[in-house]
């Protein structure tokens, strides 16, 4: 992921900036709790196709 490209990208939602989690290959918005899919190292910002966060995760994120 081009690091240029995720100081622009914020929360569609929100506008919060977002972290990076590599190992899933997300873009987590702690605000929301939802995480944004990464394909092909194309981000689907979409708030249809976020995953909401399970309270475990967002645990770890703290």
């Amino acid at each position: 992921m081009d690091s240029k490209l995720l100081d622009i990208l914020v929360c569609p939602l929100c506008k919060s900036p977002l972290v990076y989690q590599k190992s899933a290959q997300e873009l987590i918005c702690k605000a929301d709790r939802l995480a944004y899919k990464i394909e092909d190292d194309i981000p689907v910002m979409l708030a249809d196709e976020a995953r909401k966060l399970t309270p475990e995760e967002i645990e770890a994120l703290r």
